[in-house]
């Protein structure tokens, strides 16, 4: 009789799900408006209409969706796992060297490899309002602005930029588990071949379509 198995360790929390909802808001109408489009020169169009329609969405629709309703983080105590629009990026927390703000979020290997982080875009705008509040906060006397970050990891600051939040976030979480034996391992790629492949035939069939004429 085999003996009982001990219980496999679980994550102290499960995967958080980062996404940019003005970019899936974007691509969702810019789906809408060239889906409606597209298919009304597919349905009503003559002679090689339909065939160039048909052939731009099969090019265009993968584009837009890599580009806007893809991109998204998810991390747990084990690995940071990037989407991004033609690759996914997948970086145990030991392999990750940190995390920086500037114009644009990006991650580092220990390799001195960069990737960007597409789903938590850089918002100039939300950076300005933090620092109004923060500016506004220290003329008030609150005593809490200047004093350190108190946030909990997850929690709101207003002091902060949503972004600048989730930076912060996931660089706690590397900083806590990158000595963990589970979070060891080296950086995984992978192309995201189910975009690509319709982009590339569209693309012919479009080329294709204009040579013949």
């Amino acid at each position: 009789m085999s003996e009982p198995q001990p219980p496999v360790a679980e994550p102290e929390y499960k995967d958080r799900t980062f996404r940019s909802s003005g970019g899936i808001a974007g691509g969702v109408l810019l789906l809408a408006v060239g889906g409606w489009l597209g298919i009304d020169a597919v349905i009503r169009g003559e002679g090689r209409t339909p065939w160039l329609a048909l052939a731009g969405l099969i090019f265009a629709v993968p584009l837009v969706v890599a580009f806007t309703v893809r991109p998204a983080v998810y991390a747990n105590d084990d690995r940071l796992r990037i989407r991004n629009p033609l690759r996914t990026i997948t970086l145990p927390w030991a392999s990750v060297s940190g995390l920086r703000s500037g114009y644009s979020n990006e991650v580092f290997t220990q390799s001195g490899t960069k990737y960007q982080l597409w789903a938590i875009p850089v918002s100039l705008r939300g950076r300005k309002k933090a620092a109004r509040r923060q500016s506004q906060g220290a003329a008030a006397g609150d005593p809490s602005v200047g004093s350190g970050p108190t946030r909990r990891p997850g929690h709101s600051d207003p002091l902060r930029a949503p972004g600048d939040q989730i930076m912060d976030d996931l660089r706690e979480i590397a900083e806590r588990r990158v000595s963990a034996e589970s979070a060891q391992g080296e950086p995984v790629v992978r192309w995201s071949y189910e975009i690509l492949a319709p982009v590339v035939a569209g693309a012919v069939l479009l080329a294709v379509l204009l040579i013949v004429g």
